[in-house]
């Protein structure tokens, strides 16, 4: 290119080329001199950055906010040993234009530490709530992600259905900046989209940092602190060498000016010599030799307009003469004293940053997990109630209100076709959720991945959440928050138990993992968590149960069978399992909405394998027993029935009573409707 448009800050890129301040070198053909290297006013290799790949090697330096660094050029030169955990209080990190967050601070330190890094960069992103709907706005994307391959990539996914819940996206970008939208489908969790987008897209990206350089000629891998330390020699050596240039310029103009002053007080004897010369070279010389003059003084006096005979022109060149005095003085002392060069160096780069630095555009969060999911996700206890044709969804725990036992409960689900609420958990919105199917096999989700609907909203079918098997049913679920510790302890309809360590299931996915080998026609039907030693309990349709302890329980892996827990009367099944602590009660559920409290006491200690004792007096009215929980005392009861209901009671309101009782009625039913399950709060 024969010409260029420069930006007033390129500029400074090229301020004092001309003189002499760097080395130049023949261009590709030997036709012209071009530099080796630009005097540069400010660290461009660091504010504008830099890529390129060559044989064997690669560069990839990000943009930095320009007041940053030069801030710490400044800071490196007032003090040369200063560390890198200093300089990055001035240059926390690169600031790309296209805005963005950067995600952790280990990628930094490491490149300014190492000279190579791995940044995480999030596109700034926000959610918008409208009715029952939410849209996810982008504001600014990961630097060198194209906004339309963006757009695209994500219509891709929804249209796959690799991202579920996405209705529309749309490009809303005008001269105010980029904003895209992604509108969602009603009830769908925002943030768990936006947490699939940031996986799934260039919402999010990986951007490696090589702050490779050429050193005198060769490639270097440098730091921050190396970066900004060659940098401010090569500014030295710019501001010395130009110095050196402009003290030449100013000596001969001095030269010249002091021939002029003492050419004004001989003026006429001058200008006789000049009429009785016969030609330039003869005044010339005529000039050097009656009064002393040097060549270039001689011939600055011959060039002198006549105009400068003036007594007024006699002062300007007199005021010159001092200025230019005052100017080789100042330069001597640049070059004699470093302190003074560095002053220079240092005012030179704030006037940059006077004129051209703007605030910092890309985020820095100090931590990645200041951003994670679950920072997002409110840490409350929502109610998570699964149908009997497979619908999940959660609700906030406070859209339920108290009611008194004996209340008909609110309506909790819209059911269709003879669906009903089937089974009901309380956990925390930050924990895990394994799901266990009859056919023994463990999926997992975490619960704020599962969607959050209104009290009356069916749900979302879990087929779509998790992959499941043909004719598979959840049976039973576990809330997780740490799987490190404890194990599971897993019962089934047959009356087989099982312990398995919960770090067993840590990798269980919506695709499934196997939890337990299960004998023909058995099914599983509970799960607990288990800590160390603890009291199980077996209950049974026809109302017996077992207690005893954990300890008679070793662990076993995923694909054992497990052992017998309770030997079964005929026509008996297993269907629920407790832990159970000193001083609580057990809470028995018929299904025919009868149920009392029964303290722990009343129920004695066997061995794992017997028949077990009576636990509740079952008749015809009361139905059979569908759950059976312990409670501490202060828990509120969630009760669900067949046609959609859910009833909030406290557990203090339900009565004391002896084992061989049926209970008191807890749940108005309709005619046909029975008691489904039981939770607590």
């Amino acid at each position: 290119y024969t010409e260029v448009r420069l930006t007033a800050l390129a500029h400074e890129l090229l301020a004092d080329i001309e003189k002499e301040t760097v080395d130049f070198g023949p261009n590709y053909d030997g036709s012209l001199e071009e530099p080796l290297v630009l005097p540069a006013r400010f660290p461009n290799l660091l504010v504008n950055g830099s890529s390129g790949i060559a044989v064997g090697m690669a560069t990839n330096i990000p943009p930095h906010n320009l007041r940053e660094v030069i801030e710490a050029c400044c800071a490196y030169i007032e003090n040369p040993e200063i560390t890198l955990e200093e300089l990055i209080q001035s240059v926390p990190g690169p600031d790309f234009p296209t805005g963005g967050i950067i995600c952790g601070r280990e990628g930094i330190e490491s490149a300014y530490r190492t000279g190579k890094g791995v940044l995480r960069i999030r596109a700034r992103a926000f959610v918008e709530r409208e009715g029952g709907r939410a849209r996810i706005v982008v504001t600014e994307l990961p630097y060198q992600v194209n906004k339309a391959r963006l757009v695209e990539k994500i219509a891709e996914l929804a249209q796959s259905k690799k991202i579920e819940g996405i209705a529309e996206v749309r490009d809303e970008s005008d001269r105010e900046g980029l904003r895209v939208v992604i509108e969602l489908r009603k009830d769908e969790v925002a943030e768990v989209v936006l947490n699939q987008l940031y996986k799934l897209t260039p919402l999010q990206v990986s951007y490696g940092v090589i702050l490779l350089a050429l050193v005198e000629g060769r490639p270097v891998l440098l730091g921050l602190k190396d970066l900004i330390g060659h940098f401010v020699e090569h500014r030295k050596e710019v501001v010395r060498r130009r110095s050196r240039f402009e003290l030449r310029e100013a000596e001969r103009r001095a030269h010249i000016l002091e021939g002029f002053l003492r050419a004004l007080d001989v003026i006429d004897e001058i200008i006789a010599l000049i009429k009785a010369s016969e030609t330039p070279q003869e005044a010339r010389e005529a000039l050097m030799r009656r009064f002393d003059f040097s060549e270039v003084q001689a011939q600055a006096i011959l060039e002198m307009r006549l105009q400068r005979l003036t007594g007024l022109e006699r002062d300007k060149i007199s005021e010159e003469f001092d200025e230019v005095s005052r100017r080789i003085l100042r330069l001597k002392q640049i070059l004699a004293d470093e302190r003074v060069l560095e002053g220079v160096v240092v005012k030179e780069l704030r006037e940059v940053a006077e004129r051209f630095a703007d605030q910092r555009r890309t985020e820095i969060v100090a931590e990645s997990a200041e951003i994670q999911l679950e920072d997002l996700i409110a840490d409350e206890e929502v109610v998570v109630t699964i149908t009997h044709s497979g619908y999940v969804k959660r609700t906030p725990a406070d859209q339920y209100r108290r009611q008194r036992r004996g209340g008909r409960g609110r309506l909790g689900v819209l059911l269709k076709d003879g669906d009903f609420v089937e089974q009901i958990f309380v956990a925390s919105a930050r924990s895990h959720m394994l799901f266990f199917t009859d056919q023994g096999r463990a999926y997992g989700l975490k619960v704020h991945e599962i969607p959050q609907m209104a009290p009356s909203a069916k749900g979302k079918a879990l087929v779509n959440l998790l992959s499941l098997r043909p004719q598979e049913v959840v049976t039973a679920v576990l809330a997780v928050r740490d799987f490190s510790q404890g194990s599971v302890v897993l019962a089934t309809r047959g009356g087989t138990v099982k312990r398995t360590p919960l770090e067993d299931f840590r990798n269980a996915r919506s695709g499934g993992i196997l939890a337990l080998n299960l004998q023909e026609g058995d099914r599983l039907v509970g799960v607990k968590g288990l800590g160390d030693a603890e009291d199980l309990l077996l209950a049974t349709k026809g109302g017996h149960a077992i207690l005893f302890s954990s300890s008679q329980l070793r662990p076993m892996g995923r694909t054992a069978q497990g052992v017998r827990g309770i030997s079964l009367r005929p026509g008996d099944e297993v269907v629920a399992m407790a832990r159970l602590h000193p001083g609580g009660t057990v809470l028995t559920v018929t299904e025919g909405g009868y149920g009392k409290r029964v303290p722990v006491e009343a129920f004695r200690r066997q061995r794992r394998g017997g028949q077990g004792v009576t636990a509740v007096r079952v008749t015809p009215r009361s139905g059979p027993v569908v759950g059976m929980l312990f409670l501490e005392g202060d828990e509120d009861l969630f009760l669900t029935s067949s046609g959609g209901k859910i009833l909030r009671i406290a557990a203090q309101n339900i009565p004391l009573q002896g084992r061989y009782s049926t209970g008191v009625k807890l749940m108005d039913l309709l005619e046909g409707e029975t008691v489904t399950g039981v939770a607590a709060l």
